[in-house]
Order: structure tokens, then C-alpha cells, then sequence
């Protein structure tokens, strides 16, 4: 079973309704919602063309070069939904070189000893996999760190008030890095505990409507889930104890001076 242009037409009327409502609503968002529908549209066939040509190739070069890409644009990402983040490389290197790291080490694992293509870098099985994987990362990350910053400005008082009483600066920080390592976890628990009851997960309802046995889209909807999970765990921790590493010194204090300046 295939989609044609009409079934996606009729698809979006839905999405031309919603905007229709904001008119006369007033809300404001008409707008904003007809370019974003438009730039997905032509971002989503553009990047269907590319990786028709990616596939079809089974370079490993092009696939090397898709893959830098994705994660200069997740990087890119995690710095910008941050308020305040760090000053300097600081704040890109963290945030990006612990996404990468997690998200790379995570789908090699997956390759490697799950699914186990041949190739193991084959672009059909690497690129999809590293995207939904980057993507749940990318979140846990930037979600973390903005809580772990955003509370360490806050709560200026209180960090120093343990420091001055004799805490190390891991005990000082604790509350604030257990609740950013919390935080960073709610989108995929929340996820987790609502799968298969409440909602069906987007890669195993397009497994089954394009023919897919359902056991066997649960397996491999499984195997997502638990990388995703994994990503998210090594990502976000790292993440938080490297940017709390970095709000502190030697000597024991607090450096708000390496935030970046409120906007």
C-alpha cells in the first residue's frame, strides 16, 4: 500500500483547519503554522531524495559526511534551548561532544550487536537509527542542562551557603544535578509508560501499515526504545556532571562569571 499526493492533501486540510481556527481564534499562530508546515514539507523531500541517493550508493564516505551533519545540526540545537549557557566553547563542546559521544556509542552498539547489518555502516540501517537517536538525546541533554544552569542561578544563595558551611562542591551541587538528571529523563520515562496503552510509537505503526508482522515490529520497536533509553542516560549524565564540573573550581566556589550574560 503506497500514498499518493492526494491522500496527502487530504491530510493537510486537517493542518489548514487548525490554522482557519487561529484566525478566528485571533491567536496568531496561522502564520507561523502554514511556514512551518511548508518548510517541513520541503526539508522531509529533500532529505527523502538525498537518502535515496545516500542508499543507493552505500558510501561510506557520504554516509560519514550525512552523519557530521546531523550532529553539527543536534549540536547546534542543545546550545540554542539554553537560556543562559555556559560562556565561551564551553558551552558548545559540553553539550555537543557528550551528545555525540552518547549518541554514537549507542548506535554502534545497536549496529553492532543487534541488528547487525552488512555492512555494519550500511547508510539504511546508520541513519535512521543515529537520527532517532540523536533526536531523544538531544532533548535529555539541552533539558538537563538548562536545569542544572538555570537552578545554579537561582538558587545562588543556598549552593554557597552549603559551600561556606563546609560542603565539597559536589555536595553543595547534588539537589541541583539530581533534579537536572531527573528532568532530563521525563521525556523518555513519560514515553516509556505510556507506549503500547495509551499511544502505538510512530516506527512500529509505519512498520505495520506497510506490512510488517506486528511481533516483529514490537521487537524492533523494543530495541529503539532501550537505545533510546541508554542514549539518554549516558548523554544526560554526562552532560550535567561536566557542566556542574565546570560551574565550580579547585578551591571550591561557585562561577556563575562562566555563564554566558542574560539575554
Amino acid at each position: 500500500m503506497s500514498l499518493d499526493w492526494i491522500d496527502l492533501s487530504l491530510a493537510a486540510v486537517f493542518l489548514i483547519m487548525n490554522a482557519g481556527l487561529s484566525i478566528w481564534l485571533r491567536l496568531g499562530l496561522a502564520r507561523q503554522l502554514l511556514i512551518s508546515a511548508t518548510r517541513m514539507v520541503v526539508q522531509l523531500l529533500l532529505v527523502g531524495l538525498v537518502l535515496k541517493w545516500v542508499f543507493g550508493s552505500q558510501s561510506l564516505w557520504l554516509t560519514g559526511g550525512l552523519i557530521v551533519i546531523m550532529l553539527g545540526f543536534a549540536s547546534r540545537e542543545v546550545y540554542a534551548r539554553q537560556d543562559r549557557p555556559l560562556a565561551g566553547i564551553w558551552g558548545w563542546s559540553i553539550g555537543a561532544g557528550v551528545m555525540s559521544a552518547a549518541g554514537l556509542i549507542i548506535t554502534f552498539f545497536g549496529l553492532a550487536f543487534a541488528i547487525q547489518p552488512d555492512p555494519v555502516w550500511a547508510p539504511r540501517y546508520v541513519l535512521p537509527l543515529l537520527g532517532m537517536i540523536l533526536g531523544n538525546t538531544m532533548t535529555g541533554v539541552s533539558l538537563g542542562l538548562e536545569t542544572l544552569l538555570g537552578s545554579l542561578a537561582r538558587e545562588k544563595p543556598a549552593v554557597e551557603a552549603r559551600l561556606l558551611l563546609g560542603h565539597s562542591k559536589s555536595s553543595a551541587m547534588k539537589p541541583q544535578v539530581k533534579r537536572a538528571m531527573r528532568i532530563g529523563f521525563r521525556p523518555i520515562l513519560n514515553s516509556m509508560a505510556a507506549m503500547g496503552v495509551v499511544s502505538l510509537p510512530g516506527m512500529m505503526t509505519g512498520q505495520i501499515l506497510s506490512g510488517v508482522d506486528p511481533q516483529e515490529a514490537v521487537k524492533y520497536q523494543l530495541l529503539v526504545v532501550f537505545l533510546l533509553a541508554g542514549a539518554n542516560g549516558l548523554g544526560g549524565l554526562g552532560a550535567v556532571l561536566a557542566a556542574a564540573w565546570r560551574m565550580s573550581d579547585d578551591r571550591h566556589r561557585l562561577r556563575l562569571d562562566r555563564l554566558r550574560p542574560a539575554k
